[in-house]
């Protein structure tokens, strides 16, 4: 039988460990944090040790007294270390004395033992929205509606969320592309893209840095997908379009370009078919052409050839004369070299020979250009004005025999100076040099 001492020193601690015990308070009428969630103990978790310390920390904690909710909570987690509504009450009796950091790892602890757990979701958010971390805060309200779709305030403030936080994704996609980061600049889109997948404009400034890097494929991809969210927008066709023109696929571009011309109509549109068609009738020009712009050399066949091809209109409405050309029936280019005789634009020599093979020279181009040039001036008084300056020339006098040629290629701008000064009409021409000069010269009879 125990001794009257030992019973009265039990009652003596049964005294002191009541006393030390705070009483919790009755339900308060209005909760200090109305937008904290209860930490809900599962029907299969309502026999655990410490499940008894929820309702009681919970109801400190609505009434502001976050030090016993604490106690309460960790009381429960000391009972049983992964019993998940007792860390999301400590979590967010942290959150309510401003401990953001021990508050999130709280969360966090709950989330590893029950993923799918509301309470500790949502204040792992209200946590990440007071750090100022919007995009991780949408992130956590998305999972708890994904697990609970009935949640009316969550998803309030998951549409306020995600609007902010797109507008942020899209600044930071934007400057990171504009800085020529490109890596990260696709990752922030696709996080933008994500927050608003029906933002037509998304794909289609994705497309671009996709495009940027070479990820053609994935860049038409974006850009059929913005098509599909707004047909009436007609540049992600275009865009479309010239990505198939840089791959050669001629028959899909022209049916892109025709599809947004449909739509909306444009200059810029019409010379981009035109300039289409142009190339489609070149890609089935001999092989030797379509290689002209790499060679190191241009011969009189090949500058025939060109002028043949991109001035075929303004060829064609020349006068004609009559000409024997007895060395070019089987050079390649001998249906042009035939179209530039008769125009006058390329003269063969006395000896009724073309000479196809021979070099051209800075000199004999600015002749072809000259004799051209003068034809569309002939209805343009503008350029006639033009070509009649004198420019001065370092390496040439205005005796030269070239010198009027030289002139008009000079101010005509078909043949810019080298180093702003020199014509050096003897130097051989590449074959990007007598691309570029007709390619202007076609820009100047249009």
């Amino acid at each position: 039988m125990p001794t009257r001492g030992v019973i009265a020193a039990g009652i003596v601690l049964m005294l002191a460990a009541c006393a030390s015990r705070v009483a919790p308070p009755a339900v308060p009428a209005v909760n200090k944090y109305p937008d904290f969630v209860y930490p809900t103990v599962p029907a299969a978790l309502q026999q655990t040790p410490g499940a008894e310390h929820i309702e009681p920390g919970w109801r400190f904690l609505q009434s502001g007294d976050t030090r016993n909710a604490a106690r309460e909570f960790q009381a429960a987690i000391k009972r049983n270390p992964r019993f998940y509504p007792a860390q999301a009450g400590d979590a967010y009796a942290a959150l309510a004395r401003g401990d953001h950091p021990r508050a999130l790892s709280a969360f966090d602890a709950a989330l590893r033992d029950s993923s799918a757990y509301v309470p500790a979701l949502i204040g792992r958010g209200q946590t990440l929205l007071q750090m100022k971390r919007d995009v991780d805060a949408l992130a956590a309200f998305e999972a708890a509606l994904a697990v609970d779709g009935t949640l009316a305030d969550v998803r309030r403030r998951v549409e306020v969320l995600r609007f902010r936080s797109v507008e942020q994704v899209i600044d930071a996609a934007r400057s990171a592309a504009a800085a020529n980061r490109l890596d990260q600049a696709r990752t922030a889109y696709e996080r933008a893209i994500q927050l608003s997948p029906e933002s037509a404009f998304l794909y289609r400034e994705v497309a671009a840095v996709e495009g940027r890097q070479g990820n053609i494929d994935a860049a038409i991809q974006h850009l059929t997908r913005a098509s599909e969210l707004d047909p009436s927008d007609a540049s992600a066709l275009v865009a479309i379009a010239d990505l198939l023109v840089d791959r050669q696929d001629y028959q899909g571009a022209d049916a892109a370009y025709r599809k947004a011309a449909a739509i909306e109509p444009t200059a810029e549109l019409t010379a981009k078919m035109a300039a289409l068609a142009a190339r489609v009738r070149e890609s089935r020009l001999p092989e030797e052409f379509r290689a002209l712009g790499a060679a190191m050399r241009v011969t009189r066949g090949d500058l025939a050839a060109l002028l043949g091809i991109r001035l075929e209109r303004l060829l064609a409405a020349a006068p004609q004369q009559q000409v024997v050309i007895t060395d070019s029936a089987r050079h390649w280019a001998n249906l042009w070299i035939e179209i530039v005789a008769r125009a006058g634009v390329m003269d063969p020599f006395e000896n009724h020979t073309f000479q196809p093979g021979l070099a051209i020279r800075r000199g004999d181009l600015a002749t072809a250009v000259r004799r051209v040039v003068t034809m569309a001036a002939a209805s343009n008084p503008a350029l006639r004005a033009k070509i009649a300056a004198q420019p001065r020339i370092a390496d040439m006098s205005n005796a030269h025999l070239v010198y009027p040629a030289a002139a008009v290629a000079v101010t005509s701008g078909v043949m810019p100076l080298v180093d702003g000064e020199r014509f050096e009409v003897s130097r051989e021409v590449t074959g990007a040099e007598a691309v570029s000069a007709v390619d202007r010269l076609q820009a100047l009879t249009r």
